[in-house]
């Protein structure tokens, strides 16, 4: 008898390479999947929103635009409410904030920028410098009653105030070009102050007719006299002792000159010669009288009166001129 062969064994063959494409096919859809997911969470980050009322929330979110995060939160802007960032903007990398105000709240702060030369110039070095100056030391006013008691008195000067000079050495710092600090570092005297003495003394009235100095042998004055030879020498120039003893001793020369002795013999004639010397000419000498001068001026005319000169001009001006030699601040020319 032949036997039968069975048609079912080659189906059961087939069906092999079907189950393996099956189970290829689930793979790969369990892998696609998984990639899927981790895709969405590198995606997902974290945004905090600042509403107009001061409430804050953080939401995840896989968007970046700010319209998108805010519809995804059921965020409606109001008419008066702004949005930071604009509404179409997208979040950077750097702010994940959105703020919600509202157009009537105050503004809190407001940025400043500068600029990178501005920046710079804040930081530019500080410059140090030694510099040395000289500045005057201001003399004292020392005021002496001599006058005891008397209701009648007048102010003498007996000692004219002269500032004195100090040389000092200060740190100073820069910063631009404009100073910003200055230290004394030293400080050295050259020029002692001198200070300026006021006498209050008694008027005293002598007489003229009183002969009590004598000068040279021939010219004799009351206490008087010696008083308006002074004040007027005083008028002309009383910056120094020099300059007085050169006022005086143009009035002595001219007593010598055949071309000026027609105007008086002695120094006080000389003086109050007509257009000469200041007695003529003004009355501010007369606020001199009385001893308002400084003792020097006296000691000068004294000098002068026994002999004594330091030039030999016949006249002078207070003001330069062609070959003209300045003594206390006159200028003297015409010599003998």
């Amino acid at each position: 008898m032949r036997k039968r062969t069975s048609k079912q064994a080659k189906p059961e063959k087939s069906l092999l390479p079907l189950k393996r494409i099956l189970a290829i096919v689930l793979v790969l859809f369990i892998i696609m999947g998984m990639i899927g997911v981790m895709a969405s969470n590198e995606k997902l980050i974290s945004v905090k929103i600042v509403l107009s009322s001061g409430y804050e929330m953080n939401v995840m979110t896989t968007s970046k635009k700010v319209s998108d995060i805010l519809a995804e939160n059921h965020i409606v802007l109001l008419e008066n409410e702004n949005v930071t960032p604009k509404i179409n903007d997208e979040l950077s990398d750097d702010n994940k904030t959105i703020t919600i105000t509202s157009a009537d709240q105050v503004e809190l702060a407001k940025e400043e920028y500068f600029s990178a030369e501005e920046i710079l110039q804040s930081y530019t070095s500080i410059v140090e410098k030694l510099i040395t100056i000289q500045e005057e030391i201001p003399f004292e006013t020392i005021t002496k009653d001599v006058s005891n008691g008397s209701s009648d008195v007048q102010n003498r000067v007996t000692q004219i105030g002269q500032n004195g000079i100090r040389e000092v050495v200060y740190r100073v710092k820069y910063q631009n070009g404009e100073e910003i600090e200055r230290t004394e570092v030293s400080s050295t005297v050259i020029k002692e102050p001198v200070n300026k003495i006021v006498e209050v003394r008694t008027v005293t009235v002598t007489s003229r007719s009183s002969a009590v100095y004598v000068g040279e042998g021939k010219w004799s004055y009351s206490e008087s006299d010696l008083d308006l030879l002074c004040a007027i020498t005083a008028q002309e120039c009383s910056s120094s002792y020099d300059g007085a003893l050169a006022v005086i001793t143009t009035a002595c020369n001219r007593t010598q000159s055949s071309s000026w002795k027609s105007r008086g013999s002695d120094p006080l004639s000389q003086y109050e010669a007509k257009g000469q010397f200041c007695y003529s000419i003004d009355s501010n000498w007369k606020r001199r009288l009385n001893g308002n001068y400084a003792s020097y001026v006296k000691q000068a005319v004294l000098d002068a009166l026994n002999g004594k000169r330091n030039h030999k001009y016949l006249s002078f001006r207070g003001y330069k001129t062609s070959g003209s030699v300045c003594i206390g601040g006159n200028w003297y020319f015409n010599v003998m």
